[in-house]
């Protein structure tokens, strides 16, 4: 454990980790004109499309857990830079549908690798990727991603503690 960490809380620990996981992928893929939210996108559409998908920008955002919004934002950045594709999704005109390009999958197969690259020395202290503790690691953290958590469920006293002391 790094120095100062003995004493952090889950909480801090899961931020400090994540933070770290998203500036390490944001420098890896900066020389590919990407960033990490985009990496995201294109990453999580080139798995899709290898699983017979072509998702609507909701669903890539349900994928992703990005707001719809930033998704929006995201995919219009990806499509100027000519690597993903919108379109009307045929069966529903309010929806869009994504796609990457030929030039958007060469950059995704190509920040894949790097980013495995640095998933792998992430989890060399826990015995590599194909690990039994990365195995339960990765486990715990799916639980964890599995609990609901949504602002209204902090105690309501507390919410009006709160309210009342800005007015």
């Amino acid at each position: 454990m790094s120095k100062g960490s003995e004493r952090a809380t889950p909480g801090y620990l899961v931020w400090r980790l994540s933070t770290k996981w998203r500036v390490a992928v944001d420098r890896a893929v900066a020389p590919l004109g990407l960033t990490h939210a985009q990496y995201s996108l294109v990453a999580s559409l080139y798995g899709m499309r290898r699983a017979g998908e072509r998702p609507s920008q909701r669903r890539l955002a349900d994928h992703t857990g990005l707001e719809a919004l930033y998704v929006s934002k995201l995919a219009r950045a990806l499509e100027s830079a000519g690597l993903i594709e919108r379109t009307r999704d045929p069966g529903d005109p309010r929806a869009v549908q994504l796609a990457l390009t030929e030039r958007g999958e060469d950059v995704t197969r190509r920040a894949i690798t790097v980013v495995q690259g640095l998933l792998e020395r992430l989890l060399e202290p826990l015995g590599g990727l194909d690990s039994a503790r990365t195995r339960t690691f990765t486990a715990e953290l799916a639980t964890l991603l599995d609990v609901p958590l949504d602002v209204t469920d902090a105690p309501p006293d507390l919410i009006a503690e709160k309210t009342q002391g800005e007015s």
